[in-house]
């Protein structure tokens, strides 16, 4: 008797577990795949996947890198999403301390809207700033696309009209950006000892779909700037001749896309890029070099001005991290 009420006893337990295994990863299911973030300030992304055994994910918390979550998992049908940081300041016996935002977010109305908050607690530990983010499914990546089938439009060269073409994209911000003979200069002087001066970055006035674009680019020692396309998708610049390879070094897609080789030549001469976008892949030559090719963009970076990958954007250079200069500026736009 014993025996035969331990044998169902058994059985009832691994059927409860295997239905509430069930029901788990049927819930979870409902948020895997590739999110867009949009928050009163910022733009973020959100990759949730399926591992063996357990949930994992990736952020781009409003700027900065995509990076790996501390935690992700869905309870009460929400979906909860930690990541842990090195906070700017160190606790009372000098050691870094670490800061926990926590995302919860939730389907509303369809499997393709999110709605919910991130909280971040605040440097002073009183409280914590919350973020009301909403969130978009974002579509399935296009099919590699075949370059040498490429047509493209006339070549349009951004820089012939000076600054005319451009404006200011930060309200309040300093303008650093000027032309002189025939290159634009920026130049965020800041002065010692006193507070810090916030510089704009400048963006073309039109917007464009797909396109090629070769430009010039001279990077003074240790600065630092970036090719935002359509204001999505950041191409490092930057002076990092010598260095290792890196997401975050000259060339690549910032965050995203390490190069396939270190093409960068020593700061403070002329280098050139030659860059195309199209269905959401990427190609950079830089100084001759491929060093990437025809990869997938998986989503926005760091600084995005939107989270809509589907809608034509503006070009946006990056003016608010040191001295940079540009010339020759070229956009061919990829006529469908």
């Amino acid at each position: 008797m014993n025996t035969l009420v331990h044998t169902f006893a058994a059985l009832a337990c691994t059927l409860f577990c295997t239905f509430s295994v069930t029901m788990a990863q049927q819930a979870s299911g409902k948020y895997l795949g590739r999110w867009a973030l949009h928050f009163e300030e910022g733009m973020g992304w959100l990759e949730v996947r399926q591992e063996k055994g357990y949930l994992d994910a990736d952020l781009l918390w409003r700027w900065g890198s995509v990076t790996p979550v501390a935690d992700v998992y869905v309870i009460d049908g929400k979906l909860t999403v930690t990541r842990t940081f090195t906070a700017k300041f160190e606790d009372a016996h000098g050691k870094p301390r670490h800061q926990t935002i926590t995302s919860i977010l939730q389907l509303n109305g369809s499997q393709n809207h999110l709605v919910g908050t991130m909280t971040e607690p605040k440097n002073e530990g009183d409280g914590a700033t919350v973020f009301y983010v909403h969130a978009n499914r974002i579509a399935d990546l296009p099919p590699t696309p075949d370059l040498s089938n490429v047509k493209f439009g006339s070549p349009i060269d951004l820089l012939a009209n000076g600054l005319q073409d451009w404006q200011l994209m930060e309200k309040g911000a300093i303008n650093g950006w000027k032309m002189e003979n025939g290159v634009l200069v920026n130049d965020p002087v800041q002065k010692e000892g006193t507070p810090h001066i916030q510089y704009g970055n400048i963006r073309t006035n039109a917007v464009f779909e797909d396109f090629n674009l070769k430009l010039e680019v001279n990077v003074p020692e240790g600065s630092n700037s970036g090719v935002y396309l359509k204001g999505l998708y950041e191409v490092q610049v930057v002076d990092s001749y010598g260095k290792d390879l890196d997401s975050h070094h000259m060339g690549a897609l910032y965050s995203r896309i390490v190069p396939s080789e270190a093409a960068e030549k020593k700061a403070g001469t002329w280098q050139t890029m030659d860059i195309t976008l199209l269905d959401r892949h990427l190609t950079v030559m830089l100084n001759g070099k491929k060093i990437i090719d025809n990869q997938a963009v998986w989503g926005i970076t760091g600084g995005a001005i939107t989270s809509d990958e589907s809608k034509p954007g503006p070009l946006y250079l990056q003016g608010d991290h040191g001295k940079v200069s540009y010339k020759n500026i070229v956009l061919k736009p990829i006529l469908n």
